[in-house]
């Protein structure tokens, strides 16, 4: 089954933030752009690589109306004790969802059943809930938030110019397509 177009279900997770716990649920990402990426673990090794570069690039993200999640399947408590002891998660400045049922992972098809922990599951989600992008990579293959972000801002370009696409290696600014029977066996 695709998740393009599905609306993101329903949940209601605790989070970590800045020393303090707090909710978070699916009406609060509705309104602005929303990226969730799910990780295997706390206190692991390729995880912290990439919550690191993603809050490298926080501002970015923010920048473009967009709000971003980590998310795996421990508990906040867990989350924030990570937080005390390694100076990249230290650091982070965005939500870190904690799903220990593993529902959110389960209802995205993100968990692993055998381990019991999430794969690097990327969502990228409209301001109406809607997933326009996502991606799942095996526990070894860290991603890369430079592209996690020139999607979303793909994915904000398809939703704001619906008549034109935008080609392999877009990046904000270059030229985009428009779809038509001029350009059938021309590109």
């Amino acid at each position: 089954m695709s998740y393009i177009g599905q609306h993101l279900p329903a949940f209601k997770l605790n989070a970590y933030q800045h020393g303090d716990f707090h909710e978070v649920s699916d009406t609060d990402l509705k309104g602005k752009w929303a990226v969730i990426c799910f990780y295997p673990a706390d206190f692991s090794f390729v995880c912290p690589t990439e919550l690191g570069d993603l809050q490298d690039h926080y501002e970015r993200f923010q920048a473009v109306g967009a709000e971003v999640y980590s998310a795996s399947e421990d508990t906040e408590f867990v989350h924030m004790a990570w937080a005390e002891a390694s100076p990249t998660i230290k650091k982070i400045q965005y939500p870190m969802l904690a799903d220990p049922a593993g529902k959110l992972a389960t209802a995205l098809d993100v968990r692993d059943e055998a381990s019991g922990q999430a794969f690097r599951g990327t969502f990228i989600i409209d301001p109406d809930g809607v997933i326009q992008a996502y991606a799942v990579n095996n526990f070894g293959i860290g991603r890369n938030a430079d592209e996690i972000l020139r999607t979303l801002q793909a994915a904000q370009f398809v939703a704001a110019h619906g008549d034109q696409v935008c080609p392999a290696n877009w990046q904000p600014g270059a030229k985009t397509l428009t779809p038509g029977a001029d350009l059938v066996g021309k590109i």
